[in-house]
């Protein structure tokens, strides 16, 4: 079976084409994602209600509910497979989700609103999970951060990413200010258990926080991931997020038989 190896914004995935098989998905995360140390794996499968159903895994073989860059990276795979069209929707265990390729490698995804959002849920650590269900996202403002600091800050980010807090575990995202209008994001990734280049949802969710703090007046914010920029836009009233969007880079890299 031919595997497509794909990243977003440095995001990795394993991605194949699982229309009409009946596979083992979890074992095929784990067998996948362990050729290249990709962060996930992604099936393209028929649905009665879009274009197509994405079946998300993380690497260490655990469904995850969505992906932020797994959805845009899947929305370039179906494009180029001749799966879908320019504009497609997505069938995801969060809910449905809007995909658009803007260009051969930039795509952009609708993704689910949140499904819960608590600004204060340990402290100052906000909690977030876009859809219902939705991937879990602890986010803490660390003032100064680099991304030299990762090492110093492992064990937090891992202690923070199993806090009895957060019922389903959370995917920890630490940030801090560049200027305005762009923020700089570390994020521990659970499933992963370890920092990612990137996260969609992550940033996202980072987002959606500093939004509804009244941070982000014009709805655009800028996350600068270690592996490249993402564009989070915003809009909404009375508080409530109508709709959020994520733009960025896709690269299909190479392909493999697993």
């Amino acid at each position: 079976m031919d595997a497509y190896y794909m990243n977003g914004a440095g995001n990795d995935f394993m991605v194949i084409d699982a229309r009409g098989l009946e596979l083992d998905f979890s074992a095929l995360a784990l067998r996948a994602c362990a050729v290249n140390g990709a962060d996930g794996f992604m099936a393209v499968d028929h649905s009665d209600i879009a274009d197509f159903k994405l079946h998300f895994y993380n690497a260490d073989g655990s469904r995850g509910e969505m992906c932020g860059n797994g959805a845009r990276c899947i929305c370039r795979f179906a494009y180029d497979m001749g799966i879908a069209g320019e504009n497609m929707v997505v069938e995801t265990d969060a809910g449905l989700v809007y995909g658009q390729r803007l260009s051969e490698d930039q795509y952009r995804v609708r993704l689910n609103t949140p499904g819960i959002l608590d600004l204060h849920r340990k402290g100052d650590i906000a909690y977030v999970e876009l859809g219902t269900p939705g991937v879990p996202h602890a986010v803490q403002l660390i003032p100064g951060l680099t991304w030299d600091d990762k090492e110093a800050l492992h064990d937090a980010a891992r202690k923070l990413r199993y806090d009895p807090a957060f019922p389903k575990g959370a995917n920890v995202n630490m940030y801090d200010w560049i200027d305005e209008s762009t923020i700089r994001i570390l994020t521990y990734e659970r499933g992963v258990e370890d920092y990612t280049l990137a996260c969609g949802t992550g940033s996202a969710s980072t987002a959606v926080v500093l939004w509804l703090n009244g941070k982000v007046p014009t709805g655009k914010l800028t996350v600068e991931n270690p592996g490249g920029p993402l564009t989070v836009t915003i809009s909404g009233k009375n508080g409530q997020v109508t709709d959020l969007t994520l733009e960025g880079p896709t690269e299909i890299v190479g392909r493999y038989s697993i």
